[in-house]
């Protein structure tokens, strides 16, 4: 039996079918609408809870189309998964888990003269009482059902060809490369580069990111991973919370409250004081285009720029900038994106904020992205609703990384957090509301800067805007 890809809904989701035609995936009480089909579809449609053949429905009949419109909302929605039979058997050879929407599994065709290698960010790690294999500019994961694959996969540690890998390699194992090979999990390398993509993957940029640092950032953020991301609690029926305050060490205690002045002599103490994170804004009153001019002249401004000289022989000089919150190295690598839903004096849309020259520049996007980024940081406070302005921090993630090795990740971070105390600062002495947010889509970004995620991507969000008042009770 030749091996085949099949589509299966995921596990955890049933469909329902309705008297008038209509399909809908369900988990529990949550529920999503496919629409309405043929009686016909709709038989066809019952095999997805084992696997239903890509090949079966790639023909031009009406029923065809129909499932291949089923199938393809149910992607778009993360609900498939696709599993690959041994040619031996009905064995779940592979499952691939995708990680991204709008993943489809794509075969690149390899001959025997071919020359592949595993990617550099590609890894084999247990989950739970599987073994998956992954990476994080991979759009799914590969869940390995059969042990014979990962001595495959360890010899592809260095270049192989295909024709001389395994004599007696299955279809089976050849269809599974081709994916890998699609998917960026294995690079094809050519007669003339030799090895030579093995620093770069094919993309310079990739040159300046440490495994571990693109790893963390694909996997911590929204966009390109399937995990649940936020509050899930995950562990609470396991162990209980920690303190909020920890436990005083035992030992001689200096009470340092006698030293403490109880009148600042600053304005300072006070404003950390009244610092806190608002949600719910005031949109009859929203902030106007001269507050968010002062806001970024105040936390984000170019101040001034220098250069240094290079920093070895024969290297180019190197240019810096000083602005009004720390930075690792003095990289500055923060860039602020602005998702305007309701300023006074500026237009709905998203802009960049240049801060060298002080200037807004706009950027064309879609409303339906406009509208998703907004959607998801209101999801993301919990809030009653959408933000006045959204600030996506963005890093130019080699800025760092050029210098620093290893750390390079972590002081981004670090930045940001620095950034983030900065912006809530300059909004509580303006009188504004604002409110940091955990997580942010990566790949939303992309798609709306069209910037690749790992040359320059989100890190953080602030949600920014005039706080409503509490209505007095008469």
């Amino acid at each position: 039996m030749a091996p085949e890809i099949a589509a299966r809904l995921s596990h955890r989701f049933s469909l329902q079918m309705q008297p008038d035609g209509n399909i809908a995936a369900s988990l529990g009480d949550y529920s999503v609408n496919l629409g309405q089909f043929s009686e016909a579809a709709i038989d066809r449609a019952r095999h997805l809870s084992t696997g239903l053949p890509l090949a079966s429905f790639a023909g031009k009949s009406i029923l065809a189309r129909e499932i291949d419109a089923l199938v393809h909302r149910l992607a778009r929605q993360g609900l498939l998964e696709y599993r690959l039979s041994s040619s031996r058997g009905t064995q779940d050879f592979v499952v691939i888990e995708p990680q991204v929407p709008e993943y489809w599994p794509r075969r690149a065709k390899l001959g025997s003269r071919d020359t592949i290698v595993l990617s550099r960010f590609a890894f084999l790690r247990r989950r739970g009482n599987e073994l998956v294999l992954e990476s994080p500019r991979a759009g799914a994961l590969f869940r390995i059902g059969d042990p014979a694959i990962a001595a495959t996969l360890a010899a592809l540690s260095q270049p192989r060809k295909i024709g001389k890998l395994n004599q007696k390699m299955a279809s089976s194992t050849l269809h599974l490369l081709e994916l890998l090979l699609d998917s960026q999990i294995l690079l094809k390398l050519d007669a003339k580069g030799g090895d030579g993509l093995r620093v770069n993957e094919g993309d310079g940029n990739l040159v300046l990111w440490d495994f571990h640092d693109l790893v963390f950032h694909t996997r911590s953020t929204e966009g390109r991973q399937a995990n649940p991301v936020g509050a899930a609690f995950t562990y609470a029926g396991v162990v209980p919370p920690s303190p909020a305050v920890r436990p005083p060490w035992a030992g001689s205690k200096i009470d340092l409250r006698k030293f403490s002045s109880a009148e600042p002599n600053s304005h300072f103490p006070k404003l950390l004081r009244e610092r806190h994170s608002t949600r719910d804004f005031d949109d009859k009153h929203p902030v106007t285009l001269g507050e968010l001019a002062q806001f970024l002249d105040t936390t984000a401004r170019v101040v001034s720029e220098w250069k240094s000289e290079p920093y070895f022989e024969g290297g180019s000089e190197v240019t810096y900038s000083t602005r009004p919150y720390p930075s690792a190295g003095s990289a500055y690598e923060l860039e602020l994106y602005l998702t305007v839903a309701n300023c006074d004096g500026l237009a709905r849309g998203l802009y960049h904020y240049d801060a060298g020259s002080h200037a807004l520049v706009a950027i064309s996007v879609s409303p339906q992205q406009l509208q998703a980024h907004l959607a998801a940081a209101q999801f993301a406070m919990d809030a009653p609703g959408q933000p006045q302005i959204l600030i996506t921090i963005a890093a130019r993630f080699g800025r760092v990384s050029w210098k620093y090795s290893s750390i390079a990740y972590s002081l981004i971070l670090k930045d940001v957090g620095s950034l983030i105390q900065t912006l809530y600062l300059a909004a509580t002495d303006m009188g504004l509301g604002g409110c940091a947010i955990g997580s942010t889509n990566i790949d939303l970004f992309a798609k709306m800067t069209e910037l690749e995620f790992h040359i320059e991507g989100p890190v953080g969000q602030f949600a920014l805007g005039r706080g409503k008042k509490p209505e007095v009770q008469g």
